[in-house]
């Protein structure tokens, strides 16, 4: 995936959205946000998550700052990812915005007809 650069004038909403934008950061940002995962940990907890976008996915999210990738030199090889604190500041920044989400969801429900 090639990534775009961002004009530095843009709405910091949209600077923000573009570094969690995709299927799979947003959960990845919980996920790691209970302390450090081995790539195996994190596909046991994501199923449909498949090994080569769990690593495009975590380099992206290296490159833009937000987890730490820690490799162990050891046999077998050990690798581990954690928050940042730049990536916890952004998940205590989504914070509010997951509440908002959780609340469209109960709206939604709640507009349903009952059957």
């Amino acid at each position: 995936m090639t990534r775009r650069r961002l004009d530095p004038n843009v709405c910091g909403v949209t600077a923000a959205i573009a570094v969690v934008d995709g299927k799979w950061k947003t959960v990845l940002l919980w996920l790691l946000e209970s302390g450090p995962h081995r790539p195996a940990e994190l596909r046991r907890r994501l199923p449909g998550l498949s090994e080569k976008v769990l690593t495009q996915v975590l380099r992206e999210m290296e490159t833009d700052g937000l987890v730490h990738r820690e490799v162990y030199d050891e046999l077998p090889l050990k690798t581990v990812y954690s928050l940042t604190d730049f990536g916890r500041d952004l998940a205590e920044a989504l914070g509010p915005l997951a509440a908002w989400g959780h609340r469209r969801l109960e709206r939604l429900t709640e507009a349903q007809p009952t059957s």
